[in-house]
């Protein structure tokens, strides 16, 4: 078996999460609008890339090219040959594209899968809240069930809503989603800065966190 992480592509996340990315389980990032979660992502998908692993990217908001060209440099068109991305337009097609991509992580050999974010398309169906999170219940399983046959991490991203009760920012998905990310960052957006916090993790003591800007090459710690 291989080393048990694979690098985010920051070395402040990287120590974050005790030394990156976990195989066989899933990351959950989660945080506000514009808080750099899509950032995060393609840093890590550019550092796997750039360690010759192919890539499969599953964008529910849009992939940015121009993100992507920033972050990788000089090396962005050698590396966009193993990203492969699928962009679904609807929660069914996100569903769809998660089991089509099993093919490509066994045939290419990728080293990570991408989910940003997991629950875009999970806001816009019109079905009652528990039908939804068992349907979102199911694309996780799936992604961990990849994880842990193919012997990778998967990173997934996360919306937020307003607890009102508690007055808190709080990830979608329910505890489903919670449960089944054996690591959880959140993202908080300051006025010029992110400050990144380690909310689960079964190895390393939560609440660790450090500050960071978003720079054109990716992130900067402050």
């Amino acid at each position: 078996m291989e080393s048990s992480r694979v690098s985010t592509g920051s070395p402040e996340l990287d120590d974050l999460l005790g030394g990156g990315l976990e195989r066989r389980t899933i990351t959950q990032i989660y945080g506000e609008p514009g808080c750099g979660k899509s950032t995060l992502c393609l840093l890590a998908a550019v550092a796997v890339l750039d360690e010759g692993s192919p890539v499969v990217y599953i964008d529910s908001e849009g992939f940015s090219v121009d993100r992507f060209r920033q972050i990788a440099g000089d090396a962005a068109d050698s590396l966009a040959e193993q990203l492969f991305l699928f962009e679904p337009s609807t929660f069914d097609q996100q569903a769809m594209m998660i089991g089509e991509c099993e093919a490509l992580v066994r045939t290419r050999r990728a080293g990570l899968i991408v989910l940003d974010s997991a629950t875009a398309l999970y806001r816009s169906e019109m079905l009652p809240g528990g039908e939804v999170q068992r349907r979102l219940g199911h694309q996780m399983v799936r992604l961990l069930g990849y994880a842990k046959r193919f012997d990778i991490p998967v990173l997934v991203t996360n919306q937020v809503y307003t607890d009102i009760d508690r007055g808190v920012i709080k990830g979608l998905g329910g505890t489903t989603l919670r449960h089944i990310s054996k690591a959880i960052v959140r993202v908080e957006k300051r006025n010029r800065s992110r400050r990144a916090v380690l909310e689960k993790h079964r190895s390393m003591p939560e609440d660790a966190a450090f500050e960071f800007a978003i720079v054109k090459e990716g992130i900067k710690r402050l």
